[in-house]
């Protein structure tokens, strides 16, 4: 089958153009605000304040975006929050660009975009199986995958070059626009209507969550995974993102570790066409077992922090850490029923989210203790320990794929 069989579908195209702007946007923002920070006050303590702002309310919303992206129409509950985050965009930018910028407002504002994301990601997560037939769903999760390492590669330098050129302001208002262009794209998403008999409108959206939560705790591959996630992602916070620039002064240089960083995208766009041709009857058995490179750049740290060495564990992580995201996509999109897709995939975000803050926050005091090298293979330790919990579960390896018969006729597609 043809890997770009699901461009054939006119609304997974129009969804792909719209993550892939938005995903676009999403890379060039985090430096601007950054520098736009730096610039009004200098102090690693207030961007710490501004980004953990508006990560704790996405992770807090993320919830309630489960529940509404399971009650309302998806594609446009995403054109909504594509709108909302185009606003606090627009403001942060013209607060920086006017010089009225200040930290309690760019707070506030981030705190805002939090909560637009956080009723996004679930619905985003969610839409995808009603694009295409069911038969082309992990070349269209592979596709989508590639658009986004794609774009996070493209994203970066150029918002480098924003920031360096015009300053950060521009940045902010660069990022205004895709949002806006996103919102463009999701509106012209056609969805089939989904069964939402699970789904009473009039009903608290408490019972929504408690329904949602009974459908996560119920499958316990899924909890397994979401649990081991909860830590490999502390550990890779903290040992990649916080520990990892520590490493590279004292060693490689700076430069050097922003080319091993660059490894691992790279490695994220090989691994998508990897996955995408794969025909596995135990899909999430083979994404899990995959899992076990998340641990080799950490333990790189620790052991020998080499660049070639360290570029050759990024690329390898990068590549197979693709095999899970694609093999995890599928498989819930093909467990789990359509009309509770999006409050599952909340739980998984929380639960896969909740750790990176912990992760990134307790590395530093733990390497002042022990000590760097020792704290960076510990990390590398614990991270291995979690993959071998989650194929050691029965019920991660004997989920069988269930590889669909070819469709004879296109989706048809229909205004919500």
């Amino acid at each position: 089958m043809s890997l770009l069989a699901p461009l054939r579908h006119r609304s997974f195209r129009f969804l792909l153009a719209g993550r892939t702007i938005d995903t676009l946007g999403n890379a060039i923002a985090p430096i601007a605000l950054a520098f736009a920070v730096l610039d009004l006050t200098g102090s690693a303590r207030d961007l710490g304040l501004v980004l953990g702002i508006r990560t704790l309310t996405n992770v807090v919303f993320l919830l309630f975006g489960g529940v509404f992206a399971d009650r309302l129409p998806r594609n446009l509950l995403m054109v909504g929050s594509c709108l909302a985050a185009a606003v606090t965009q627009a403001v942060v930018a013209a607060l920086v660009l006017t010089g009225n910028a200040t930290i309690p407002l760019l707070i506030g504002l981030s705190a805002l975009n939090g909560m637009a994301a956080a009723v996004a990601l679930p619905a985003s997560a969610a839409i995808l199986p009603q694009t295409v037939p069911a038969d082309v769903r992990q070349q269209a999760n592979g596709l989508n995958r590639l658009f986004f390492s794609t774009a996070m590669i493209v994203g970066a330098p150029m918002a480098g070059v924003l920031v360096a050129g015009v300053g950060p302001g521009w940045g902010m208002a660069a990022d205004a626009a895709t949002f806006l262009l996103a919102g463009a794209c999701f509106a012209l998403v056609r969805l089939p209507a989904v069964a939402r008999d699970s789904v009473d409108v009039d009903a608290p959206i408490l019972t929504e969550l408690r329904t949602g939560w009974s459908e996560f705790r119920s499958r316990t591959w899924l909890w397994v995974v979401v649990a081991a996630f909860g830590v490999l992602n502390a550990g890779a916070s903290g040992g990649i993102h916080v520990l990892g620039p520590v490493v590279a002064d004292d060693t490689i240089g700076r430069r050097a570790w922003g080319f091993v960083l660059a490894a691992v995208t790279a490695g994220n766009i090989v691994g998508a066409f990897v996955a995408m041709r794969l025909r596995v009857s135990r899909l999430l058995l083979f994404g899990c077992a995959s899992c076990f490179a998340y641990a080799l750049p950490v333990l790189v740290l620790g052991v020998r922090p080499h660049f070639v060495v360290l570029a050759v564990a990024g690329f390898v992580t990068g590549a197979m850490m693709e095999q899970f995201n694609i093999a995890w996509d599928t498989t819930m999109q093909e467990h789990i029923p359509a009309d509770k897709l999006a409050r599952v995939y909340s739980y998984d975000m929380v639960g896969s989210y909740v750790a990176i803050p912990i992760g990134q926050i307790a590395a530093g005091p733990i390497a002042l203790a022990f000590g760097l090298r020792p704290t960076l293979i510990g990390l590398a330790a614990l991270m291995t320990l979690a993959v071998i919990f989650m194929v050691s579960s029965r019920d991660v390896r004997t989920l069988r794929h269930k590889v669909p018969e070819p469709a004879d006729r296109p989706m048809k597609e229909s205004v919500p």
